[in-house]
Formats: C-alpha cells, structure tokens, sequence
C-alpha cells in the first residue's frame, strides 16, 4: 500500500483553470487563445493570468503571430509542461490508490 501524501502535487498545475488549461494542451498543442477561453469557459483577463503563472513555470511557451491581418495568440505545452503534466498525474493516481 502506497503512503497517502498529497504534499506532492504540482500547485501551479493543481489550480482549476490551469488544470484545465494543462489538460487540454495535452492534446491539443499549440491551441489558439481563443479555443482555450472557450474550452476553459475562462474570461480574457482570468485565462491571461493564469497563463502567465504557467509560462513563469515553464510549462507554456506563449507565441503571438498574425494571421493575415488579424493577431492570433497560440500557446504551446513546453518540454518541460509536458514531463510536469505526466508527473501531476502520477503523483494523482498514487494519491488515488492510497486512499482506497
């Protein structure tokens, strides 16, 4: 049996928005601003926020381009958001087992 010990879970990852944020590009990198704000049903200035934490982290690479004449915002899941990801969710389904 595993020791129940839920200090280990990655806290810029664990916040609901950046969760859903990070589950999302685990599928999905890069995705357009816009298709996050939609998927995490986040408004412009929460959804910003919370990117800034994980680009601070490392976790996302943000990329501004145009379009055309339209300026697109993609984000991307790093090498390092990626091996972060995998790691949260190890470190889940452990706390998972312990607890049953």
């Amino acid at each position: 049996m595993t020791a129940f010990d839920h200090t280990g879970l990655d806290d810029v990852i664990h916040g609901r928005l950046r969760l859903g944020v990070m589950a999302y590009l685990s599928t999905a990198s890069p995705a357009a601003f816009l298709d996050l704000k939609a998927k995490t049903n986040a408004t412009d200035g929460n959804l910003s926020a919370h990117l800034g934490k994980l680009e601070d982290a490392g976790y996302v690479r943000i990329e501004k381009l145009f379009q055309g004449k339209k300026p697109v915002t993609l984000v991307h899941l790093t090498d390092a958001g990626r091996a972060a990801w995998i790691a949260y969710l190890d470190k889940l389904k452990a706390l998972l087992s312990a607890a049953e």
